[in-house]
């Protein structure tokens, strides 16, 4: 009886021996489950946001030509004003002129007028003198968009027109001051309105770089 309870366990322990090993292999057979997260975001395509936008289109060629037309008719005019007011001779006021190559002494002089009238004269219109610059400029030619170039391009026709006078026109002086204000205001003029102009009748074409990666 003794050998047979021995037979039996030891038949047991086999069986048990061979379950147990099938069951570690199934374990190791069967193959790890994948990381959903991990695997989507290996397969997922990259954003939208990266790809290249298209330029946006302006208006027709026809319509931009007009209006490139009247804005140089518009510069045309402005020069033909800006020489009868800066250009005239003036006689009677020759005693009362005098060369200006400090900045702000002719300004301080502006504010220091008696008259409220006679400063916003004086000061409003130096500034309005130059807005036409900050209009008509970035409309004209889309290479003329920019705050430094609206500047510079203001500057530069300003001093020759400072120059002129004081060394050409009787009762006229040089006066760096005018030039501070014709600039102060085309650059006022390009923020309020010539900016929006010319990008609307010259629609920027140049891609930036974050966006004309490839994808």
């Amino acid at each position: 009886m003794g050998v047979h309870i021995r037979r039996r366990l030891a038949a047991g322990a086999a069986v048990g021996g061979g379950t147990g090993t099938g069951t570690s292999r199934a374990k190791a057979a069967k193959p790890a489950p994948a990381k959903e997260g991990r695997s989507f975001r290996l397969g997922r395509r990259k954003p939208r946001a990266e790809e290249a936008k298209p330029a946006r289109r302006g208006p027709s060629p026809v319509i931009r030509i007009g209006v490139t037309v009247l804005a140089l008719a518009g510069m045309v005019a402005f020069a033909v004003v800006l020489a009868r007011l800066t250009l005239q001779p003036s006689p009677a006021s020759e005693v009362l002129t005098h060369t200006n190559l400090q900045p702000g002494d002719s300004i301080r002089n502006y504010l220091s007028q008696p008259a409220f009238r006679d400063t916003v004269k004086q000061l409003g219109g130096n500034i309005l003198l130059g807005v036409p610059f900050g209009l008509l400029l970035p409309v004209v030619s889309p290479y003329t968009r920019g705050f430094l170039r609206v500047g510079l391009l203001t500057v530069a026709t300003m001093l020759v027109v400072e120059l002129v006078q004081g060394a050409l026109i009787t009762g006229r002086a040089f006066d760096v001051d005018d030039v501070v204000l014709n600039t102060f205001g085309a650059l006022l003029g390009y923020a309020l309105v010539g900016r929006r102009l010319g990008r609307a009748v010259h629609p920027p074409r140049r891609r930036h770089w974050w966006s004309s990666r490839r994808t």
